[in-house]
């Protein structure tokens, strides 16, 4: 009789995972594997489609432009993702302690990542408008530090500055909920004897904190690290000169000289990347 329950829930079981497995196929697994397939062939706008094998691959480790974007997003990830914990983690910490209006203060922190991404993108870009702007108004005529207004947002150099400080502002309210949640179960007695001990402020910081905090830092580093890889709509927003590599992708499928299967071969090596990285993430910080 319990081996006819078992099968029976078993069954049930599978019913009613089914429904979602269907969708996570239809929404994810078949645009994986068509992007794939696309990797392999000269997709021309009506549509047709001519088998290439290894070309498209070939083709793009052999362009200089796709190193650049390369380049580009290795600095962006770094600046946002060590920019963000640094910034959540400084956050968690002050808004741990107490003081008057705390909680209203803890509230606020949460806007950046709340507001909707385009009216803040409108925001910055008006801050930096170099006819206009506030950063340009205080530099040249409340400080006096140059002569020049300059456009930060349309050069390249400077716009990925912009972007990646953007980045940090715009997303380290996540990294700061949840350093704040694990300060928050940190015993008081390990500050206390750590205290008693003779440490000061950072060496309390330094043998408590830290240790304690390790697993969030990991979890963080690596969840931003996989975000920000596929980041395109703040970037694109704010400052499209910034050729990170979902922004290439988007120039070389849908802008210019459109070529789709270049782009599918972008796809393919960053979703081996992804993988990569979620491996790490699981086997590292998971430890499953």
């Amino acid at each position: 009789m319990s081996s006819l329950l078992k099968k029976s829930e078993s069954q049930l079981g599978l019913k009613l995972v089914a429904p979602a497995v269907g969708i996570i196929a239809l929404l994810v697994i078949y645009p994986i594997a068509f992007n794939v397939y696309l990797s392999f062939f000269d997709v021309q706008l009506n549509g047709n489609r001519t088998f290439v094998g290894l070309d498209n691959y070939t083709n793009l480790l052999s362009n200089p432009r796709y190193y650049h974007s390369v380049g580009i997003s290795i600095v962006y990830l770094i600046g946002t993702v060590i920019g963000t914990t640094i910034l959540g983690l400084a956050a968690a910490i002050l808004m741990n302690q107490d003081f008057r209006f705390r909680n209203l203060a803890r509230g606020l922190i949460l806007l950046p990542y709340f507001a909707p991404v385009i009216s803040v993108v409108f925001g910055w870009q008006f801050i930096f408008d170099p006819v206009n702007g506030i950063y340009n108004h205080m530099v040249v005529d409340v400080l006096g530090l140059t002569d020049t207004r300059d456009n930060l947002i349309g050069n390249p150099d400077s716009a990925l500055f912009v972007v990646i400080v953007f980045d940090i502002w715009k997303h380290f309210p996540i990294a700061y909920l949840l350093f704040l949640a694990k300060l928050q179960s940190v015993p008081k007695d390990l500050y206390e004897a750590a205290a008693i001990d003779g440490q000061n402020a950072w060496g309390r910081f330094w043998h408590v904190t830290l240790p304690e905090l390790r697993f969030v830092i990991a979890t963080v580093v690596l969840l931003r690290v996989i975000w920000n890889l596929n980041r395109f709509e703040d970037v694109y927003l704010l400052a499209p000169n910034v050729e990170t590599l979902p922004i290439f992708t988007y120039y070389q499928a849908f802008a210019g000289l459109v070529d789709q299967g270049i782009a599918a071969a972008i796809s393919v090596i960053q979703l081996l990347v992804l993988v990569g990285l979620i491996w790490l993430y699981v086997r590292k910080v998971l430890k499953w």
